[in-house]
């Protein structure tokens, strides 16, 4: 891996390949790897560049991937530079990710104001891979304008990417849902703007009944007090005839922008620098149980419990209290 201060400049400026390398860097977890991603990001810290990172989510099949590029596409078109991380589910089984995301977005892959990068969520939950914040923090060094954060796309408690993101966008598919499902916590509850997608043809009808139905159920929601009184919306949209995707940017804007005027944004990625602080350490102390002796101790433990030697608790106790010294 070359030095990290000259990659950490040629990412500075611009250099796609140096990013995708970056961050490949980061999202290794070799140990020689993890420090030198370290050294990067110090690199990288205090560049002063702000993106707007967009968070977005939906169940398989609402057609996010669609949605981005069509999306991107209108972007890059005003001149902005979008960047796509894209998460992909990992097999239970085998770990591998098909990472066919790109695939998708075949005319947004090739505009020279975009880049797309699939990641494979592994074993990480809430819809993001472990590593998608450096990424982030990445592509924001790397000078692109908007960043679209796209998650695994697993359903309600999907909630990790708002922690990410300065705005959580959630794609809805019509008859998605009524009011009823509209006020169901998780979610729902985080997003700022609902997106009914897939607005076109003999399905028009049906996506402004369910944006009106959930239009409805946010209005049952509490306000928030940090955003203007019409948010969150619900909006249509239809990214295969490429109705309403202004529309919902603006709405985008309109947020991004009053947050920034009321002092929201900064204390919103204040807060979610907080969170990933003590993320961070809670995966450390965790990565300690698989090392040794460490391993081998719960190894021990869980055969006496197995044998019912011990119960899972006792087990758990001595662990913590005789070995790592955390009671």
């Amino acid at each position: 891996m070359q030095d990290t201060k000259a990659m950490a400049e040629q990412v500075l400026a611009g250099n796609r390949r140096a990013l995708a390398r970056a961050i490949t860097l980061v999202e290794s977890g070799r140990d020689d790897h993890r420090v030198q991603a370290l050294a990067l990001l110090e690199a990288l810290r205090g560049h002063n560049r702000t993106a707007l990172r967009i968070g977005l989510s939906g169940t398989p099949g609402v057609g996010k991937s669609t949605f981005i590029e069509a999306f991107g596409m209108m972007l890059t078109g005003q001149g902005l530079r979008v960047a796509v991380l894209a998460v992909d589910p990992s097999s239970a089984r085998s770990g591998g990710s098909i990472l066919g995301d790109k695939t998708r977005m075949e005319r947004l892959s090739r505009d020279k104001n975009a880049f797309i990068r699939p990641s494979p969520s592994q074993t990480q939950l809430g819809g993001v891979a472990r590593r998608t914040r450096e990424a982030i923090d990445l592509c924001e060094a790397a000078g692109f304008d908007v960043i679209l954060i796209e998650t695994v796309g697993v359903g309600q408690s999907e909630t990790m990417v708002s922690e990410m993101s300065d705005l959580f966008l959630l794609l809805l598919a019509p008859a998605g849902g009524d009011e009823l499902q509209g006020v169901k916590r998780g979610i729902m509850e985080m997003a700022d703007i609902l997106l009914v997608n897939k607005a076109d043809g003999d399905l028009k009808h049906t996506a402004m009944r369910t944006c009106a139905d959930y239009a409805g159920a946010l209005r049952l929601l509490r306000k928030r007090p940090q955003d203007p009184q019409e948010f969150p919306k619900a909006l249509t949209v239809s990214a295969v005839e490429q109705n309403g995707l202004d529309t919902a940017w603006e709405a985008m804007t309109e947020l991004n922008s009053w947050r920034q005027e009321n002092g929201h944004f900064s204390a919103r990625r204040a807060a979610q620098a907080r969170h990933w602080f003590e993320a961070e350490v809670r995966e450390r102390l965790l990565a300690r149980l698989a090392k040794e002796p460490i391993r081998g101790i719960m190894t021990d433990l869980g055969s006496q419990v197995e044998n019912g030697r011990l119960t899972p608790s006792a087990a758990a106790q001595a662990l913590l209290k005789e070995h790592l010294y955390l009671e």
